[in-house]
């Protein structure tokens, strides 16, 4: 399923997102000392282990210059062995300095249609320390064989120089065939085949995003492509690798977030089974919300409503006893962000702590010493990326919208209580406020338009009788 709606030309989303910056206080440039040392930076290849023998990609969105992994994968009897390179963002910054200073301050890189506010200097994040085609990187090099069902019964991590081979992206991959592209489906498939036996879920809702070319802007409603699901289990893999090794070391940082309470979930399976929803009382709400179709309107809804079953994450920091809440409900293991070090602080300290981990040694001291407060500084800048992501949406939004005032259009209430109800229009690709009365969850209805405020990213419709459009 992808929708694509053309935005206004880039000179009418310029002020509105210039505003956003500034409203977020996402910082403009980085101070001069950052730069410098950044630009200044270099790392050595004394004691790392060369894999540039190793045939890595990476595979990453159209025009990505920030490459955080590249992999190889080759069968090994009725398995595979994965080799999972990490970009060691550790190599080029020094603990203490300027440019550490200044990733605690920003946390993780934000995403803007006019540019995104990295972690890192670019002349890092997609300069020197990135995965680039051609280039010798120093990495962490994970070494994860895998037997025929995908569970993995060795892990190496290690550091390395390593050279990618190409830069794949996720739209042309999919259309190529290949050894590349089979072994990545197998074990992808292998791995989504696990996740489903341990209980793990990801909503399967199209994504709503903003994407523009310096010219004009799209507003997309856009289905992941199976290559995006298969990587993404490559990247799952490791996390949990990770927050084993971490766990047996008695030290580290994981991402974990708490099952839902029973009675949300029971309140979601009232919901589906007035839409006429199968949920039979055996089935689990992952087996459910996982065979859910976005573009049926009844089940469109529920997957809307389910999102309240993936609220909690965060970050629990331990160095000695395991936190008592040590696994992630929608992964349903113990997991920990570790393969995006260039876009996410947290990672880099949990790449200090899995090389730790497996040569048997303590982590770096500011490593272990930084870890208490990296649970709340990562909560702030996950807020602060969460914030403009939907802000950026909201001015496409109302940008395509601004001159259609009066005008009905059909969509589906995705959303509908005492608090709040909502439409999901299919044309344009608009998600919004809707005001009326008796307004039922999943039926398709007529919504005229009757706010548009670009300055407030502010949208309404209000239901109204008739055949519409």
């Amino acid at each position: 399923m992808e929708v694509r709606t053309s935005v206004p030309p880039a000179a009418d989303i310029d002020q509105p997102l210039a505003a956003l910056r500034v409203e977020l206080g996402l910082p403009s440039a980085f101070p001069a000392d950052a730069l410098a040392e950044a630009t200044a930076a270099t790392w050595d290849m004394t004691g790392r282990f060369d894999a540039r023998d190793l045939e890595l990609v990476t595979l990453d969105p159209l025009g990505s210059r920030d490459r955080d992994q590249a992999f190889v994968i080759e069968r090994r009897g009725a398995g595979h062995r994965v080799n999972y390179a990490i970009a060691d963002v550790g190599a080029f910054v020094r603990a203490g300095g300027a440019v550490d200073a200044e990733a605690h301050r920003r946390g993780e890189t934000v995403y803007l249609p006019d540019g995104r506010v990295p972690l890192h200097p670019p002349v890092l994040s997609e300069g020197s320390a990135s995965l680039l085609p051609g280039e010798d990187r120093p990495a962490i090099l994970w070494r994860l064989d895998l037997d025929g069902d995908g569970e993995p019964t060795t892990v190496d991590v290690r550091r390395a120089v390593v050279r990618s081979r190409a830069q794949l992206d996720y739209a042309s991959f999919q259309q190529r065939q290949g050894d590349v592209f089979e072994l990545l489906r197998e074990v992808g498939e292998r791995r989504l085949a696990l996740e489903r036996a341990r209980g793990g879920v990801s909503l399967p809702v199209p994504e709503q995003q903003v994407d523009g070319d310096g010219t004009t802007w799209t507003l997309t409603f856009r289905a992941t492509l199976p290559v995006e699901d298969w990587n993404a289990q490559l990247s799952l893999l490791t996390g949990m690798a990770a927050a084993r090794l971490m766990l047996d070391a008695g030290v580290g940082l994981l991402r974990t977030m708490p099952p839902p309470p029973a009675h949300v979930v029971a309140s979601l399976r009232r919901s589906a089974l007035a839409l006429g929803v199968e949920w039979p009382a055996s089935s689990s709400y992952p087996e459910v919300v996982r065979g859910l179709d976005a573009s049926v309107p009844a089940q469109a809804a529920i997957l809307r409503l389910a999102s309240v079953l993936f609220r909690g994450a965060g970050y629990v920091a331990f160095d000695g006893t395991p936190p008592a809440q040590r696994t992630h409900s929608a992964v349903a293991a113990p997991y920990a962000h570790a393969t995006a070090p260039l876009r996410r602080l947290a990672d880099r300290y949990v790449s200090e702590c899995c090389v730790a981990a497996c040569a048997g040694v303590a982590p770096p001291e500011w490593a272990r010493t930084g870890l208490p407060a990296l649970p709340r500084l990562m909560a702030e800048a996950d807020q602060r990326a969460h914030a403009a992501d939907r802000a950026v949406i909201e001015v496409a939004e109302a940008l395509v919208l601004q001159h259609r005032v009066g005008e009905v259009f059909r969509g589906v209430v995705v959303e509908a209580n005492p608090q709040r109800a909502e439409v999901q229009l299919a044309d344009p690709a608009v998600r919004a406020r809707l005001l009326g009365d008796g307004l039922e969850l999943g039926t398709v209805v007529n919504a005229r338009l009757t706010t548009c405020d670009v300055a407030r990213r502010q949208v309404e419709f209000t239901a109204v009788a008739g055949d519409g459009p």
